[in-house]
């Protein structure tokens, strides 16, 4: 018993340290890559307009996209605290902004939601799964309310896209995957989207995974504890 103990203990440290490694290697590359890219743009800023300089331009933004999304991958959770959130009001934050972004989305919920959330980590989380829905639908339905007699709170997130094939549903929370196999940025993403989604919602106590949604395309199903 105390070998399997010990065993278990070290197995324990050695995950540990792998996650620290890789989050660390991870952080380290994307923070190097700022420096150039800030040069980049100094420098194209002093260049002509024209067709050239705005390509130049747009493959900043979108370099500059990944590097941010590498950063919140190898971030996790960090040191965020969990505090008692009105799901109400971070779900109406989070639709608001993407209404902003052009994103034709509505909320249904139950009143008096609450959760224990870390609220940063959390609106980044659902907001990637809302961007992937926008990516592909033009119409998003989220929604949320209590099941298992209030012990969970359950968030659907519908689309009326073309949808994932199913022996695919959950090969993309793996990182770097993409439903997408172009290279184009701008229609698949970096492939990290939703594996930050998924961290945030296990780091939660939750679960997530995907089904055929009512609407055509996918449903992204959420439960957490409350």
């Amino acid at each position: 018993m105390r070998q399997a103990a010990q065993a278990f203990l070290n197995m324990h440290e050695r995950v540990k340290r792998q996650i620290t490694q890789r989050a660390a290697m991870l952080a380290g590359v994307s923070h190097d890559l700022r420096t150039p890219l800030t040069r980049m743009r100094l420098q194209v800023a002093m260049l002509p307009e024209g067709p050239d300089a705005e390509a130049l331009k747009q493959d900043i933004v979108d370099m500059e996209r990944m590097i941010n999304a590498y950063l919140d991958f190898a971030k996790g959770e960090g040191g965020e605290q969990p505090v008692r959130s009105d799901l109400r009001q971070a779900l109406e934050h989070m639709v608001t902004g993407m209404k902003r972004q052009g994103a034709d989305i509505q909320l249904e919920m139950d009143h008096d939601l609450s959760l224990l959330l870390r609220p940063v980590a959390f609106e980044r989380g659902i907001t990637n799964i809302l961007t992937n829905a926008r990516k592909y639908a033009s119409h998003i339905w989220l929604s949320a309310r209590h099941i298992d007699d209030g012990a969970h709170v359950e968030i659907l997130v519908d689309d009326d896209g073309p949808g994932i094939p199913e022996d695919q549903w959950e090969e993309v929370f793996k990182p770097f995957f993409r439903v997408d196999s172009s290279r184009n940025v701008a229609t698949g993403g970096v492939g990290l989207g939703l594996p930050i989604a998924r961290e945030v919602i296990h780091a939660h106590g939750g679960k997530i995974w995907l089904e055929k949604s009512p609407r055509g395309g996918v449903r992204a199903v959420i439960h957490l504890p409350v």
